[in-house]
């Protein structure tokens, strides 16, 4: 098969195949008539491996053409009578006829085993294809295992890392709690302090009292961040448009990073809506911008772009906490050190600050971390030392009736009571109750005070005069819902406020107040608690046909 192999260049060339053909049978024609001495009795014979010859070069074409040529000499040269073509006796015929079917035989045979030649040489050609395209890909399937298991890797580490501010999250929302309590007693006390105080008194003790309540009041703001992580903070989502927010605060951005920053708006157009919480935004817009601009300490260039952007089923696979669908996007770029991949894996812990003493709690982060997640959204960190840090926030586009807002309002004088509102305080916690009380009457409402929903119960039922009821939601035997839900239904008329040191899904389902909940979180100021409550008061209240 190797010597066929090699002569298949010469097969597939008829020009060549058939003059070398009639070739050899010139030459054993030459030698037959040289060794005519040795050979005379085998006139046919002699030419038979001629014809082999023939064959094997080119076919059955070339080997009946050496055939018919070599039956041609034998008849005109060796066998007698001389230059007679067709034999003349019986022997003769017999001669004639089995030289024919050997010849036929010896063609025949040769053009069976060059098909079959033929035919193993493209099996085998096909076969190298097929092992060629196996390998292809075999090589192909296993990249693409690799990247498959590059990205479960990746989704993996991105689950104990949910998993892990999972349980940082429980840890720090229980320590807020009990934080709250503590600090609604003090910064309430402190605010009744300032508010009684004639004006006669020791400076010193003024000062004393405001250090007092700005020291409460920076505590107040690390447990709301704590709370924020842990995705436990009351949120009051609304339309949002991200392009008039962004505008709206470039002035507040400017006067609070300073000249040395550079900014620089990128709004989309047809920018979509969006459905989240107002204020915590901007404070995660203002964060965000102030750790840029203390990551280019020598001023730099901060860039605020707006985007409607598709994360993908690929992008939620890599990141499991995403669900695909549309969303808008808000990046803050800056132009400053950067942060190496070890950072960026703990940038969002709590208390995790690269700053130095005194100049950042590590909370910040944290902080939109959890407003951002309890929003339904996603936030993502890009960054390269010495190039700059990408921040971008990812909010659920919502679709629907659209009446974006973009602003907030600005600070009220706080407004007096009237002992003609009566205000029934429900608290578990008597030091909270106390307070809560004192700063009510402090400000001009008549006050009640139940330790419980069952003792504010019977308190209604002696006294139906009560136009409020302040409750805690997290007390024991009946919570402030369920005393809600019995008020609601046996005195319509009586207004409801809620307080908490931290949520629970008793008024609150997936980070967000059900509708027509009215909340005051732990720890308030004073002036916080006189605005709500004449908030609520001045809502003229609906009769059970305008509820349904």
């Amino acid at each position: 098969m190797d010597l066929l192999s090699a002569t298949d260049w010469l097969r597939h060339r008829p020009g060549y195949t058939y003059p070398l053909a009639l070739a050899a049978v010139g030459l054993t024609f030459l030698l037959r008539i040289a060794a005519s001495d040795y050979l005379s009795g085998f006139p046919f014979l002699s030419f038979l491996p001629a014809i082999l010859l023939a064959s094997f070069i080119g076919g059955a074409g070339p080997g009946l053409v050496a055939a018919v040529v070599a039956g041609f000499i034998v008849q005109q040269f060796f066998v007698e009578p001389h230059n007679v073509f067709w034999p003349v006796s019986a022997g003769q015929w017999v001669g004639l006829s089995t030289y024919l079917v050997n010849a036929a035989i010896i063609v025949g045979l040769m053009e069976m085993i060059i098909v079959a030649h033929d035919r193993q040489s493209r099996l085998r050609s096909e076969l190298n294809s097929f092992n060629t395209r196996l390998e292809q890909t075999v090589a192909e399937r296993t990249a693409a295992l690799k990247h498959e298991m590059d990205e479960n890797a990746a989704a993996q580490a991105q689950v104990r890392q949910l998993q892990k501010m999972e349980t940082i999250g429980q840890l720090t929302g229980g320590v807020a709690h009990d934080f709250n309590n503590m600090l609604a007693i003090i910064i309430g006390s402190l605010d009744l302090a300032q508010r009684r105080m004639t004006g006669n008194e020791d400076p010193r003790l003024l000062n004393s009292i405001q250090n007092a309540r700005d020291g409460a009041q920076r505590a107040a703001v690390l447990t709301a961040r704590l709370l924020a992580f842990s995705r436990q903070q009351p949120l009051a989502p609304e339309i949002i448009d991200a392009n008039k927010l962004v505008g709206g605060m470039s002035e507040l951005l400017r006067r609070t990073l300073g000249e040395q920053i550079r900014i620089e708006t990128v709004l989309a157009g047809g920018l979509w809506p969006s459905f989240a919480d107002l204020s915590q935004l901007e404070n995660a817009i203002l964060n965000l911008a102030v750790n840029a601009r203390d990551a280019m300490p020598g001023g730099g260039h901060l860039t605020i772009e707006t985007a409607n952007t598709e994360l993908d089923e690929r992008y939620a696979r890599m990141h499991s906490e995403v669900e695909a669908g549309q969303y808008v996007m808000i990046s803050i770029t800056d132009t400053g050190t950067g942060m190496s991949p070890e950072v960026i894996d703990r940038a969002f812990d709590p208390f995790y600050t690269t700053k130095g003493p005194g100049k950042g709690t590590g909370l910040g982060l944290s902080q939109v971390y959890g407003y951002i997640k309890q929003s339904g959204g996603h936030i993502k960190i890009y960054s390269e030392i010495d190039r700059g840090t990408t921040v971008k926030i990812y909010l659920p586009r919502h679709v629907g009736a659209t009446g974006a807002r973009f602003g907030a309002m600005g600070a009220l004088p706080i407004p007096q009571g009237s002992v003609n509102d009566t205000i029934l305080v429900v608290e578990d916690d008597e030091h909270v109750r106390s307070m809560t009380a004192e700063s009510l009457h402090e400000l001009g409402y008549t006050v009640l005070e139940a330790a419980s929903g069952m003792e504010a119960l019977v308190l209604l039922e002696q006294n139906a005069a009560v136009d409020l009821i302040f409750t805690d939601i997290v007390m024991p035997q009946m919570s402030g819902r369920q005393l809600a839900d019995i008020v609601q239904e046996k005195w319509p008329k009586i207004r409801v406020l809620y307080t908490t040191g931290y949520t629970r899904n008793a008024i609150v389902h997936n980070g967000v107040l059900d509708h027509g909940v009215s909340l005051l979180a732990k720890p308030f100021s004073l002036e916080q608690l006189a605005h709500k409550i004449r908030e609520l008061l001045n809502v003229p209240v609906r009769t059970e046909d305008e509820r349904t």
